[in-house]
C-alpha cells in the first residue's frame, strides 16, 4: 500500500504540467545567418510587433552547423503572447546606429502567437526560404502568416488601379475582410495584430480607419473581447488607451469641422449685414443728394422734371408750358447738368429707385 501510494505521488508530479510544461520553439536559419545569433522576444508592445527592439529578446541561441536552433525552457506565460524570432548579420559594434528606431535591413524574423507549453517548428519551406511557414501545437500560431497574405492580396487589389474611387471601395471591402477574418479566429490577438496595420499613422489607410472608427462598433468589441481573454495583459491596457485617444482625436476633428463651418456662417451674415449697412448708408446718402440737387432745381426746371417723369416728349412739355422746344432742350440741358445725367432713361432710373 506504502508504495503504491508512492508511485502515484511520483506519476502525478511526471504528469503534472504545471511542473513539467515547457516550450520548444526551433527551426532552421538559411547559409548567410549560420554564423549569425537567433533571437527569441516577447512582444508586450504591439506597435513594435516587426523590428529590432533589445529590450523586447529574452533568450539568443546560435545554430549549429545544419543552421538548426532551438529555444526550450518553461519561463513564458501560460496563456497565449505575441513573439518574435529573429536573426541579423550585424556585428555587435554596429547595431546600436544599425538599429536605430528598430529598423534593421539584415534581419528576417517572424512572428506568432504561443504559450508556455507549445512546441512549435519553423522549417524550410519548399522554396528553401526561412520563416515562412509554421508548424505548432498551437492553432493560432500560424494566424499572422494568414493575416499577412489577405495584406498581400489587399495590396495587389489597390495597386491595380490607383485612383481614388478604386481606393475608396477596396478600403472598406479590406477592412470588412480582415475585421472579419480576425474574429473568425477567436483570437483577440490575431485581431489586434489585424488592428496594429489598419491603424498604423503611416498606412494610407488611417484616413479611413479614422472614418470607420466614428461608426463602426467592431473597435468597442474587440476591446471587450481581449478584456474577457487578458484582463491582466499590456495588450489590454495600450488598446484602451490609444482607442480612447483616436475617438477624442475623431470627436476633436469633428467638432473643429462644425465649428469651421459655423464660423463661416457666422463671417457670412456679419458681411451681409455691413453690405446692408452700407447700402442703407448710400441709399441715404443719395436721396440726401437728391434733395440738395432738387433744391438747385429752379421752378420751371422742377415742372420739365416732373414732365420727362410722365413720358411727356418736348414738343408735348413745350406745349404744355407755352414755350418754345428749343427752350426745352436747353432748361432740359441745364437739368440734367445739375442731377449728373446725360439721357431721359437715367433721369427715370435716378429717381425709380429714389
Amino acid at each position: 500500500m506504502k508504495w503504491t501510494r508512492i508511485i502515484l505521488c511520483i506519476a502525478f508530479l511526471i504528469c503534472s504540467p504545471s511542473l513539467w510544461s515547457q516550450y520548444r520553439f526551433s527551426g532552421y536559419v538559411d547559409n548567410t545567418n549560420k554564423d549569425s545569433n537567433v533571437y527569441l522576444s516577447l512582444i508586450e508592445d504591439y506597435r513594435k510587433m516587426s523590428g529590432i527592439y533589445p529590450e523586447q529578446i529574452i533568450q539568443k541561441v546560435t545554430p549549429d552547423t545544419t543552421g538548426y536552433f532551438v529555444f526550450t525552457d518553461n519561463n513564458l506565460p501560460s496563456e497565449n503572447s505575441i513573439y518574435r524570432i529573429h536573426t541579423e548579420n550585424c556585428s555587435e559594434t554596429d547595431k546600436e546606429s544599425v538599429h536605430f528606431n528598430g529598423i534593421c535591413l539584415n534581419s528576417k524574423e517572424i512572428l506568432f502567437i504561443a504559450k508556455n507549453e507549445d512546441t512549435i517548428s519553423l522549417p524550410f519551406t519548399l522554396e528553401q526560404e526561412v520563416f515562412c511557414e509554421v508548424v505548432s501545437t498551437n492553432e493560432r500560431s500560424n494566424a499572422f502568416l494568414k493575416v499577412d497574405s489577405i495584406i498581400e492580396n489587399m495590396r495587389y487589389a489597390f495597386n491595380s488601379y490607383r485612383s481614388e474611387a478604386n481606393r475608396k471601395v477596396n478600403s472598406k471591402k479590406w477592412f470588412n475582410t480582415l475585421q472579419e477574418y480576425g474574429k473568425s479566429q477567436q483570437e483577440p490577438l490575431t485581431e489586434l495584430y489585424i488592428y496594429s496595420f489598419l491603424s498604423n499613422k503611416s498606412n494610407n489607410l488611417y484616413t479611413y480607419y479614422l472614418q470607420d472608427l466614428k461608426q463602426n462598433t467592431y473597435y468597442d468589441e474587440l476591446l471587450e473581447r481581449l478584456e474577457n481573454k487578458y484582463p491582466e495583459s499590456p495588450y489590454v491596457r495600450q488598446y484602451k488607451t490609444e482607442l480612447a485617444a483616436d475617438k477624442f482625436s475623431v470627436a476633436i476633428t469633428t467638432q473643429e469641422t462644425s465649428t469651421y463651418w459655423l464660423w463661416i456662417l457666422i463671417i457670412l451674415l456679419i458681411l451681409s449685414g455691413l453690405l446692408n449697412v452700407v447700402q442703407f448708408q448710400k441709399l441715404k446718402k443719395n436721396k440726401h443728394s437728391y434733395k440738395l440737387t432738387e433744391r438747385r432745381l429752379t421752378q420751371q426746371e422742377r415742372k420739365i422734371l416732373d414732365l420727362i417723369l410722365q413720358d411727356k416728349t418736348n414738343k408735348e412739355i413745350a406745349s404744355l408750358l407755352f414755350l418754345s422746344v428749343s427752350t426745352i432742350k436747353t432748361h432740359i440741358n441745364n437739368l440734367y447738368k445739375k442731377i449728373d445725367v446725360e439721357s431721359r432713361e437715367e433721369v427715370k432710373t435716378l429717381y425709380k429707385n429714389k
